[in-house]
């Protein structure tokens, strides 16, 4: 999966997701979930987290996330270090516990919040861990039974008034109750595997599709809100010294993922010391252009012929080979891998 730029700003809301190494258990006994709960209390306490919903299943966690500073990567990258220190000490493992990045969206407050809270808690109903007649409050290692107990019961790390809030209930016993019922409603418990991918009711207007935004998606709402992350975006990349690409300008320029891909190409003409108007001068197969390209390729999931124009390196099956080339000398050169790290440095914080 290609690797993506953290959007951070302070007050931003995050749907988290990370599975284990290979797909294997992050969670191996009730221990292990108490140790996990643990250190997301103390994350909580040295970053200023907000948790407002949870699930924690065998191989992978689910989060939704408010961070009141623009921490993210701080933050998260402590806790999965931390946890996986624990657990590894505890069963005598070695080496990593999870498989990669964590995925973090960032979620519009409001319905897409909503539709991430309620897809969140009914995680284990996907999975055939809840039965209706046992109710799906019976899932203990989510927050959702938290949500039903009076709030001096709860951690201090769970945020649960805009929960309440976006649904139009109390925190009071009946509201507290409503919260279950509106959740409950949302399940066709005929086709349990389903519940909570689409977001939609009289009262849940527009439908949201929850599955397909967090499968290939980077943000959570509205068009308005994705033109005031690209907004907070340009700014984080412009301070890192991007420039436009020739030719490349407004809707040509797509979300993130090309934002991404011209700050590499930036960083990686800034190292060689290029403008702009040096690279038609040089060989289209020139290695240092099928260094950048390859970063690019792998970061990102720009097209080949946004890559070969944007490095004046001729067609795309030219760009394909010249990749290839850059990636059998990396399994052997250990400058270029230096060189590959210190470029990637300009961009990623």
């Amino acid at each position: 999966m290609p690797r993506q730029v953290r959007i951070e700003y302070a007050g931003a809301f995050y749907h988290v997701m990370a599975r284990g190494n290979r797909r294997g258990d992050i969670i191996f006994d009730d221990e292990d979930r108490k140790t996990f709960l643990r250190t997301l209390g103390e994350v909580c306490k040295r970053a200023g987290f907000r948790i407002h919903a949870y699930t924690l299943m065998s191989n992978h966690y689910h989060l939704l996330l408010e961070t009141p500073q623009a921490n993210l990567t701080v933050g998260m990258g402590w806790f999965q270090n931390a946890y996986t220190r624990r657990i590894n000490t505890r069963h005598r493992l070695w080496g990593h516990l999870f498989g990669g990045r964590y995925k973090a969206i960032v979620v519009e407050p409001g319905n897409a919040y909503w539709a991430i809270l309620d897809y969140i808690h009914l995680n284990p109903v996907r999975a055939g861990l809840v039965a209706g007649r046992d109710g799906m409050e019976s899932y203990a290692w989510s927050s959702l039974p938290l949500y039903l107990k009076e709030p001096w019961e709860r951690p201090e790390f769970l945020e649960t008034a805009m929960g309440f809030q976006v649904a139009g209930c109390r925190d009071d016993a009946e509201g507290r109750k409503e919260f279950l019922m509106g959740l409950e409603r949302s399940v066709d418990w005929g086709n349990p595997t389903q519940a909570g991918l689409v977001f939609s009711s009289e009262q849940r207007r527009p439908e949201l599709s929850v599955h397909a935004a967090l499968r290939r998606g980077w943000f959570f709402g509205s068009q308005a809100f994705r033109e005031s992350l690209m907004a907070k975006l340009k700014i984080k990349l412009e301070e890192g010294g991007r420039r436009s690409a020739n030719g490349y300008h407004g809707p040509e320029i797509k979300d993130h993922g090309h934002a991404v891909a011209e700050s590499l190409a930036t960083a990686g003409c800034g190292y060689f010391g290029w403008r702009d108007e040096d690279l038609g001068a040089l060989p289209k197969g020139d290695e240092r252009k099928a260094l950048i390209a390859s970063l690019i390729h792998r970061e990102t999931t720009v097209p080949l012929d946004w890559i070969s124009a944007r490095l004046r390196m001729g067609v795309r099956a030219g760009v394909c080979r010249s990749i290839k080339r850059h990636r059998e000398r990396l399994k052997t050169d250990a400058k270029l891998a230096g060189v590959e790290q210190e470029i990637m440095s300009r961009i990623y914080a």
